[in-house]
């Protein structure tokens, strides 16, 4: 995998919108909250592009994601918001080749599009990490800015990763490189030029949210078709926002959740696998995962993601 520089006090970070639009305030909130961090960031009046679903045409979109890339004056580049979209980018990226002038980008949800596409296809690390509508516009309430910063830094080696309500499904210890995101979105792209392929050993990192349980079995079973499941040495699902019947299917029958899927999984699965992971859609402060790199999953009384490898150079 090839490593980004890591940022430091100073680092512009390019703002992009390859998905949907959002609000000024949102967005201006967000970018103040960048500098309190000691970053600078830039962008370009095609950020604030509106389409009926996306910020504008997915050229512009694809051509304002390789510019800030290849400007060497810009550290990184963070996606606004996620929404819809990003996917549509992906074609209109083909012949380029962002390891040339590799740097951290910086997004989640429907930007697992972008993640996996650097990650699997590309070879170069990437952040599972808040962006700026609705995590970094809400200050401290949206983020957790340790894990971020940490990160992005690079000082993150041996960093153990135990937020509050982590659990083990199935005990056991496993390492690997990190990879995953949105299931809708990590599934949608299997039978496309940028499917979602990692590599045999790795860890997978599963969220998403407001999908009913037999959708979450819905995409876990295409996952284990497509043979992505029996590559990895471990799994580490999300909080899984929403993820849950509202009540109960019959009387005296429990409410089904996505948790009852992940146990089901386990069924069939040797590795460790852990639930509540609060990256992606939490309802608390968004914790930061690095993808690319090594981590360890374990169990135990204490369960823990710990990054055994920087995502930045």
């Amino acid at each position: 995998m090839i490593r980004p520089p890591a940022l430091r006090t100073g680092s512009r970070i390019a703002l992009v919108s390859p998905a949907s639009p959002f609000s000024r305030d949102e967005f201006d909130k967000g970018a103040d909250e960048l500098r309190r961090l000691g970053f600078e960031p830039v962008y370009d009046d095609t950020v604030f592009d509106k389409g009926p679903f996306s910020s504008g045409p997915p050229e512009r979109r694809a051509e304002s994601f390789r510019r800030f890339w290849s400007d060497p004056s810009v550290d990184a580049v963070m996606a606004v918001r996620g929404g819809w979209g990003s996917a549509q980018i992906l074609p209109k990226l083909a012949g380029w080749e962002p390891q040339q002038r590799a740097k951290l980008f910086i997004g989640y949800s429907d930007n697992t599009s972008l993640l996996s596409w650097l990650t699997c296809q590309c070879g170069v690390t990437a952040v599972h990490g808040p962006m700026i509508d609705g995590r970094l516009s809400r200050g401290a309430e949206g983020y957790d800015e340790s894990s971020f910063m940490r990160v992005v830094t690079g000082d993150c080696v041996g960093l153990e990763l135990r937020p509050d309500g982590l659990l083990a499904v199935q005990d056991g210890e496993a390492s690997g490189p990190l990879f995953g995101g949105t299931m809708t979105l990590l599934c949608a792209s299997l039978g496309t030029p940028f499917a979602f392929a990692p590599p045999e050993g790795c860890v997978l990192f599963l969220e998403d949210i407001n999908e009913r349980p037999y959708r979450i079995e819905r995409l876990l079973t295409q996952l284990k078709f497509a043979g992505v499941l029996s590559r990895a040495s471990a799994i580490v699902f999300g909080e899984m926002k929403g993820c849950q019947e509202g009540e109960s299917r019959s009387e005296g029958e429990n409410v089904l959740t996505a948790r009852f899927v992940a146990e089901q999984v386990a069924e069939e699965f040797d590795g460790p696998i852990l639930y509540g992971f609060p990256s992606g859609h939490a309802t608390g402060p968004f914790w930061t995962l690095p993808l690319g790199v090594r981590v360890t999953v374990r169990s135990g009384a204490a369960p823990a993601v710990v990054i055994e490898e920087s995502p930045v150079g």
